[in-house]
C-alpha cells in the first residue's frame, strides 16, 4: 500500500520541462512588465512639444530659428500676434507655453499644470535664448495647486485609475453571476470610485482643483471604460480575454498615459498611441476640467466614450451568442413521419 501511494504520489507531481517553461514564461513576462514601466521613461524628452511665439514677425522669426537650431525637433511652433492670442491657446490646451515678444519685454508663458516637466524644460530652454540683455522673465499663466505644487498626486493617479477597472472587472466575474448584474456592478462601481478617488485626489492632497463632480464624473467615465471593456472581453473570450483586457489596459495604458510627464515627451508615436487608451485620455481629461475649465477635452471625452461602448457591445455580443445557444440546445428535434 505504501508503495502504491508512493508511486500515485509521483505521477501527480508535474513533469520538470513544464516547470521549465513556466519558469522561462514568467521570466518573459517579467521582461515586458520592466519594458512596458521603464522603457517609456527612459526615452523620455522634449519633442514636437506644441510653443507659441507671439510677436513682431522679425523677432518670431529669429526665435524661431535660434530653437530650430539648438533643439532641432524640439518644438511644434505656432506663431501668433500678441500675448492675448497666445494665451487663449495655452487655455485651450493647444500648446503648452509661449514665448511672448509682443511687449518688449520678453516673456515666457507657462502652464505647469498642464505637465510640471514640459513646463521645466521650457524654461531651461528659454534661458538659453539670445534675446538682447533682458533676461527672460517667467509666468504660470495655470500653474499647479499650492497643496501639490509638484503634481505628484495627479501623476501617481494614473494606476488607480487602472486597477481601480482591472480589479472590478476581475471581482464582478468571479463573484458575480449574470451579465445585467455584473455591468450594472460596474457602473455603481464606477460611479463610487470616482466619487471617493477625487475626494482624495481633490480635498485631502489637493493635487486637483475645478468642480468636484465634473472630476469625479470624469473618473467615472474612465474606470467604467476599463471595467466594461474588460468585462466585455471575458464574456467573448474568457479567462484568455480578461487577461488580454488587464494586460493593455496596464502594459500599455498606464506607461503611456503620459500623465507623469506629457504625451509629447514619451517616444514618438507611443504618447500619442497612450492617448487613445482609457488611462491616458482620463488623465488628459481630468487635466482639462480640472485646470482648464475643460480646454481640449472633447477628444478625449470621445475616446473614453468610445470604449465604454465598445464593452457594452462586447457583453450584449457574449449575451445574444450565449442566447442562441440555449435556443439550439432547447430545440426538440423532429421526429421523422
Amino acid at each position: 500500500m505504501a508503495a502504491q501511494h508512493t508511486a500515485s504520489g509521483q505521477d501527480a507531481r508535474s513533469p520538470w520541462p513544464r516547470v521549465g517553461a513556466i519558469v522561462l514564461l514568467l521570466t518573459a513576462l517579467l521582461g515586458v512588465i520592466m519594458i512596458a514601466f521603464a522603457w517609456p521613461a527612459t526615452r523620455s524628452t522634449v519633442h514636437d512639444i506644441p510653443l507659441a511665439v507671439a510677436g513682431p514677425p522679425q523677432a518670431v522669426a529669429q526665435v524661431t530659428q535660434q530653437l530650430e537650431t539648438r533643439r532641432p525637433g524640439a518644438f511644434d511652433l505656432v506663431q501668433v500676434s500678441d500675448t492675448a492670442a497666445a494665451e487663449r491657446l495655452i487655455r485651450d490646451r493647444e500648446v503648452y507655453g509661449a514665448i511672448d515678444l509682443s511687449t518688449g519685454r520678453p516673456q515666457l508663458i507657462i502652464a505647469s499644470a498642464a505637465s510640471p516637466a514640459v513646463a521645466q524644460a521650457l524654461q531651461q530652454v528659454a534661458q538659453g535664448l539670445n534675446l538682447g540683455e533682458t533676461a527672460v522673465a517667467v509666468r504660470d499663466l495655470v500653474p499647479l495647486p499650492a497643496g501639490d505644487p509638484r503634481g505628484a498626486g495627479l501623476a501617481a493617479g494614473a494606476l488607480p485609475l487602472v486597477l481601480g477597472g482591472i480589479v472590478a472587472a476581475g471581482l464582478l466575474t468571479n463573484l458575480i453571476a449574470g451579465t445585467a448584474r455584473r455591468v450594472t456592478g460596474a457602473l455603481a462601481f464606477a460611479v463610487t470610485g470616482g466619487f471617493a478617488l477625487v475626494a482624495i485626489l481633490q480635498f485631502w492632497l489637493g493635487s486637483i482643483e475645478g468642480d468636484y463632480w465634473v472630476n469625479s464624473g470624469v473618473v467615472a467615465l474612465s474606470i467604467a471604460a476599463t471595467a466594461l471593456t474588460i468585462l466585455g472581453l471575458e464574456s467573448l473570450f474568457g479567462t484568455a480575454g480578461l487577461g488580454l483586457g488587464a494586460a493593455v489596459m496596464m502594459l500599455l495604458g498606464n506607461p503611456l498615459s503620459g500623465l507623469a510627464s506629457a504625451p509629447e515627451m514619451l517616444p514618438a508615436g507611443w504618447g500619442a498611441l497612450g492617448q487613445y487608451l482609457p488611462p491616458g485620455a482620463a488623465g488628459s481629461l481630468l487635466r482639462s476640467v480640472a485646470f482648464f475649465d475643460g480646454g481640449g477635452a472633447t477628444p478625449h471625452l470621445l475616446v473614453l466614450l468610445g470604449w465604454a461602448v465598445l464593452g457594452l457591445i462586447l457583453v450584449s455580443a457574449a449575451g445574444l451568442r450565449k442566447s442562441r445557444r440555449a435556443v439550439r440546445v432547447e430545440a426538440p428535434e423532429l421526429s421523422p413521419v
